[in-house]
């Protein structure tokens, strides 16, 4: 079990914790893998499992733990939920999924505002106003700075192709050039770890362009 996890363990059952997190999480995983549509390429079951390793790994190098970090890993399970209904404004629906769950999981309204809070910073472009926000946006864009970029980028890629927001591989490279030149991460920790290798990814999409 990751240290952070362990971390999180201990401080539910010193502090009685009264968030039942291990139950929410069986229940959304459960939830999205039954029910996301099988043509969602890259917002998929295993984004979201992605994301929440990358959140893990930033929330310990940022020193976050205990309820914060509850929390994080709550919104990272909920935060593209709202692909279950649709596509367009999937991360205002990921909200209303977790308003209408969480209160049976013992959340109380203001650990759900933090999580909605966390959720719609993820919206692009991200706006993130603290520090869960920073940590929960850099993870779901965790993939711009490392080695599988291209991989993911081609799951990407052919869901935007599914959408018809795209059609050929040159609209895609403009589109990820647009992508990562207004991109930032926020947090000192993914700037250190991400930031370089994001920028020689940017430079190789670059001189793709036909």
């Amino acid at each position: 079990m990751p240290v952070q996890l362990l971390i999180l363990y201990f401080y539910c059952v010193t502090n009685d914790c009264d968030m039942q997190f291990e139950k929410v999480k069986k229940f959304i995983l459960n939830k999205l893998k039954r029910e996301l549509p099988k043509n969602l390429t890259y917002h998929s079951l295993g984004h979201i499992k992605d994301v929440y390793a990358a959140a893990e790994n930033i929330a310990a190098l940022e020193d976050i733990d205990g309820e914060d970090l509850t929390l994080l890993l709550t919104a990272v399970l909920f935060h593209d939920s709202g692909f279950l209904i649709q596509q367009k404004d999937h991360e205002q629906i990921g909200c209303d999924i977790a308003r209408e769950h969480l209160p049976n999981y013992n959340f109380s309204d203001e650990q759900i505002e933090k999580i909605c809070g966390m959720i719609m910073a993820t919206k692009i472009p991200q706006n993130p106003q603290n520090k869960l926000e920073e940590i929960i946006c850099d993870a779901d864009l965790d993939y711009l700075g490392r080695d599988d970029f291209f991989k993911i980028g081609n799951y990407l890629f052919d869901e935007l192709c599914m959408y018809g927001i795209i059609s050929t591989e040159n609209e895609w490279n403009k589109l990820q050039i647009r992508f990562l030149e207004g991109h930032q991460y926020f947090t000192p920790s993914a700037i250190k770890l991400r930031k370089s290798a994001k920028e020689a990814h940017l430079n190789l999409v670059r001189s793709k362009i036909t």
